[in-house]
């Protein structure tokens, strides 16, 4: 194992973790520093996955861009999160929950986070974890919107153009985020990397071609980036020396993760990285509007081939995958949705997978224009009530480990 060293400077770091060394630029000084004091168990990513459950996502919510400082959280039309919403999370017998989190809104241009943020965000991750759930916290909507005009603290882009800005805001985004969460926090604690990096504004954005060369050279930026992040949360020491961290391939397809041009970052410890792939599959069921509303046995065996194809890969050899996010949108198709998730979640935990609901708090569909779009609602987080109370039966039944 190679030494783990962390050097403070006045207004920034410069972490080694053996592999590489990147200098910050934020101010120390202003950062929000974890006091807690836990010890965290040395425990293999695989090991974890196992007793995960089935996870739900905290959606358009603190990954909102709209508005400034804290009201970012409801700008999408979500509520303030509270103590009341996570609990019944817990209760409805979720084990795991994603905390997407948007950071460049909250950062200047010396990439200092607000603090007032980071521990709102920390706020909501302790709820979470008194009730004994693991929490994934993200990076999430960060990938800046084009190849240009990237600048100093506004996100990222997967370009070899873009590496060297990118590069930064890793290195000072989780810098931050690796003080403000360490020793206070155990195993149930995960990081990644981030959500979903992808050529945005592109006609290529959503798919993965591997001989695409564009495709190629953003998965290596992105494989780059996700050594950054690693580096620089082992470089911070304590708890974090042994953190889960969960990464995604280009866009969270699997395809990406799938092909040769996806590359685990080299760890300073053994069996603490995961593997993020998003799935709404097949898209014209999931997600599509208006797609189809019916479910087929030719979709049931789609997504179970892509559950064991990430299971020979990576599971089989050692590392975890989860699939950080998944659902289909409401059709007003009850009956099909339950095969789907009835399917999905028996298919996935047959392969060791946990699968993490996605929920943006939008499930009405106005009957003036029928739009299906988005409409992955599934926890009325103002009346603390389950809208499909028939898809919880349908996922909860089929997880191994409740």
């Amino acid at each position: 194992m190679k030494k783990i060293i962390c050097f403070a400077l006045a207004t920034g770091l410069i972490l080694s973790s053996g592999f590489s060394k990147v200098k910050t630029k934020f101010d120390q000084a202003n950062a929000v520093k974890d006091t807690g004091s836990v010890e965290i168990k040395d425990v293999a990513s695989t090991d974890v996955t196992k007793v995960m459950g089935t996870g739900w996502n905290l959606g358009n919510t603190l990954e909102a861009t709209g508005g400034k400082g804290l009201r970012t959280e409801n700008s999408w039309g979500a509520v303030t999160t509270t103590k009341e919403i996570i609990d019944g999370v817990a209760a409805a017998g979720f084990k795991t929950i994603r905390i997407p989190v948007s950071w460049a809104k909250h950062m200047d241009e010396n990439y200092t986070i607000d603090p007032e943020w980071m521990n709102r965000v920390k706020t909501v991750v302790d709820w979470a974890i008194e009730d004994g759930m693991y929490v994934i916290l993200n990076c999430h909507h960060d990938n800046f919107g084009s190849a240009e005009g990237l600048t100093a603290g506004k996100g990222y882009y997967p370009t070899k153009k873009n590496y060297k800005i990118s590069k930064a805001f890793f290195a000072n985004m989780w810098a931050q985020i690796a003080l403000a969460f360490n020793n206070g926090y155990d195993e149930h604690l995960i990081f990644e990397t981030m959500n979903e990096p992808r050529l945005i504004g592109t006609k290529i954005e959503w798919s993965f071609a591997a001989g695409d060369s564009r495709h190629a050279e953003a998965q290596d930026m992105i494989n780059k980036l996700n050594q950054v992040t690693v580096d620089v949360v082992r470089a911070s020491g304590g708890n974090n020396a042994k953190r889960l961290i969960m990464m995604p391939g280009y866009a969270a397809t699997p395809a990406a993760v799938l092909s040769e041009a996806f590359v685990l970052p080299t760890d300073t410890v053994e069996n603490k990285l995961i593997v993020s792939v998003h799935m709404y599959t097949p898209y014209i069921f999931a997600g599509q509007s208006p797609g189809t509303k019916k479910f087929s046995v030719q979709f049931e065996r789609e997504n179970a081939s892509t559950f064991r194809k990430l299971n020979q890969k990576f599971v089989q050899n050692g590392t975890a995958v989860i699939i950080g996010e998944y659902g289909a949108v409401n059709k007003e198709n009850s009956e099909e949705r339950v095969k789907w998730f009835t399917s999905f979640i028996r298919d996935s935990q047959a392969q060791g997978l946990p699968a993490v609901l996605w929920d943006n708090f939008q499930w009405k569909i106005n009957p003036d224009k029928v739009d299906y779009s988005e409409k992955f609602g599934f926890y009325d987080r103002r009346n603390i009530k389950w809208v499909f109370p028939e898809i919880n039966e349908a996922i909860m039944s089929n997880v191994v480990n409740k």
